[in-house]
């Protein structure tokens, strides 16, 4: 049953007593001066049972508390004994300095519930939200803005483990071993080890464990055979099991995707020939690198930079800070993949209208520029260059696309051109004119005429780049820099490492960051000046009157009773190091308090 935090604020609560101490201008005490307003437990209704069952934890409490495992970047262990003892968690929870307010379990069940019901974005658009009622999303007028969005990615390692042929082959087999040994509701151990499979089970590495000689081709393609003839046999098992299988269960379920995994490896990695299975060469497209984590695939930034993970692409507001969208691709998709969708998601998540998207050359081929003209959108990209090795590259010659003309840089002009059945074409230049040409050998390899191709999307590329030469571009290439940053930020949130296996879960790891980036920003770009809660006015009255009766009390009670009340700044001592007060405060500060109080 849905578990609701009153609106009234507790006098002995740990940001009432202790806010000033931890510091209002923190990110905790920030978080504190939100409570209620930032996130509410209504906006989860939808995850809990509404008519029975014993009041949950609030999902408001949940939901910072996750925010601040982020920013703290804490494991659930460490978050809940955060909870239970570290000041300044219980300032931003807003919980009496005695309470233990979750579980560990609590804690993990609440994040996998947003993610199974899929609302692993709703703390991410509340930070939005947020922004959107701070006025961060309007002109000084009070429209709405038309955004300029900054697209780029990073790549995120993943979690599960990378290994070569021999391994991942073993860790297939033991995957599909344990199905079959549960389906058969013995322990795997023992099942595998009856139907020959022993050497697979209790291995931290097979090829490891291995005695032959790896020097030797003859010996490796053995022990390789050996290996794939295992995963045949067990293959074989799993399909006579399945017969016995009711369709669409989950236990069929379960058998196929185990023999599925190991199906795929065999496919991916084993060349089948004559003389028996090999290695095969090169990398297979879309490989699988690892059974743990299906859906980690190798991946590369640049020439140099290679990964085994997922990419992360981010949508950032140019003009404020804001990342308005976030999605996590595979490791070898292409960097533009996915951008519309991007776009749409901010439009989505802001309500404002994107007048103009900006990205590197990894979104300035045609094709992404296509996409986007057929969405009447516009993106601004700087458009990959072109080399020739050595000779005039294409870009020196003038294509005249409303002519049907193409003039080289010596001055010669055809309208030789042959189009391609997918768009696009090639425009020929006379061999015998190019054979007298000065400027030959700058130009032509061979003996034939020079060639130009004609890209589909030419007419596009040709006004990317006419307008990347004008001065214009400029202010482009500053306001692009914007997601560098915003990224920088997310790296040291913690997503260069996944902290779970999957791209679900690794989705949302990046969206908490992506919300911790968003609402540190607000917090730290937070106007002054802003109205006092009444809520808070009223305690901090309650708590002006306590102090006058304290100090009342003092002079009356002779030398006994304490004379000075302990300093705001200062935590009251302990019986010993790492314990709460024992003794409450009598000295309270809130906004519409005189310190001292």
């Amino acid at each position: 049953m849905l578990g609701k935090r009153g609106p009234q604020r507790g006098l002995f609560e740990a940001d009432t007593a202790y806010g000033v101490f931890v510091g209002r201008d923190s990110f905790y005490g920030w978080l504190a001066s939100q409570r209620g307003e930032l996130f509410r437990d209504e906006a989860f209704a939808g995850l809990y049972v509404l008519d029975n069952g014993r009041p949950s934890v609030p999902p408001s409490l949940l939901a910072t508390a996750l925010v601040l495992q982020t920013y703290d970047g804490v494991s659930d262990d460490e978050a809940k004994q955060r909870a239970d003892y570290d000041l300044r968690w219980k300032v931003a929870l807003g919980v009496e300095l005695d309470a233990r307010p979750f579980a560990k379990s609590t804690l993990q069940e609440f994040r996998a519930q947003l993610i199974v019901h899929e609302q692993a974005a709703a703390i991410f658009r509340t930070s939005l939200e947020l922004a959107k009622r701070q006025g961060r999303l309007r002109t000084k007028r009070g429209e709405q803005r038309k955004l300029k969005v900054a697209l780029d990615t990073t790549n995120i390692l993943g979690r599960g483990a990378v290994k070569d042929t021999y391994n991942l082959l073993g860790d297939g087999i033991v995957k599909l071993a344990r199905v079959l040994a549960k389906l058969s509701g013995q322990p795997l151990a023992g099942w595998a080890e009856e139907q020959g499979y022993g050497r697979y089970v209790g291995q931290t590495s097979l090829k490891g464990t291995a005695e032959i000689d790896w020097s030797d081709v003859k010996e490796r393609r053995r022990f390789l055979g050996e290996i794939v003839a295992d995963a045949d046999r067990l293959l074989e098992q799993a399909r006579m099991a399945r017969t016995e299988l009711e369709a669409g269960s989950a236990a069929e379920t379960m058998l196929l995707e185990a023999a599925g995994l190991l199906s795929r490896v065999l496919l991916q990695d084993i060349e089948r020939r004559e003389d028996g299975p090999a290695v095969k060469e090169g990398v297979a497209k879309d490989r699988l690198v690892s059974v743990h984590d299906p859906e980690m695939r190798h991946g590369r930034k640049s020439a140099s930079k290679r990964f085994d993970g997922h990419k992360a692409a981010v949508a950032v507001d140019t003009d404020e800070p804001l990342i308005t969208a976030v999605a996590v691709l595979a490791g070898n998709a292409p960097d533009a993949e996915g951008a519309l969708e991007l776009v749409e998601q901010t439009e989505a998540n802001t309500g404002c209208t994107v007048d103009e998207t900006l990205g590197d050359c990894a979104y300035g081929s045609g094709e992404t520029r296509q996409v986007f003209a057929d969405a009447g959108r516009t993106i601004v990209a700087k458009v990959p260059s072109v080399s020739n090795q050595g000779c005039f590259p294409k870009t020196a010659f003038v294509l005249d696309l409303d002519a049907g003309t193409a003039t080289c840089p010596a001055g010669q002009t055809t309208q030789d051109f042959k189009p391609s059945p997918t768009g696009g074409g090639q425009f020929r230049f006379d061999a015998a004119v190019c054979a007298a040409c000065p400027v030959r050998a700058q130009c032509v390899r061979g003996v034939g005429g020079r060639t130009v191709a004609l890209h589909p999307q030419e007419r596009l590329l040709q006004a990317a780049r006419a307008f990347q030469a004008s001065p214009a571009f400029d202010d482009y290439r500053r306001r692009r820099q914007t997601v560098e940053h915003r990224i920088a930020r997310l790296v040291q949130l913690g997503i260069r490492q996944a902290r779970d296996i999957g791209r679900a879960k690794t989705a949302f790891q990046l969206l908490m960051a992506a919300a911790v980036a968003n609402l540190t920003y607000l917090a730290a770009t937070a106007s002054q000046g802003q109205p006092t809660d009444p809520q808070l006015s009223a305690v901090g009255l309650v708590s002006v009157l306590l102090g006058l009766l304290v100090v009342v009390l003092s002079r009356d009670l002779g030398p006994g009773w304490p004379t000075r009340t302990p300093n705001p700044g200062r935590l009251p001592r302990t019986t010993s190091p790492g314990r709460l007060p024992t003794r409450l405060p009598t000295s309270f500060a809130l906004p519409g308090c005189r310190p001292g109080f």
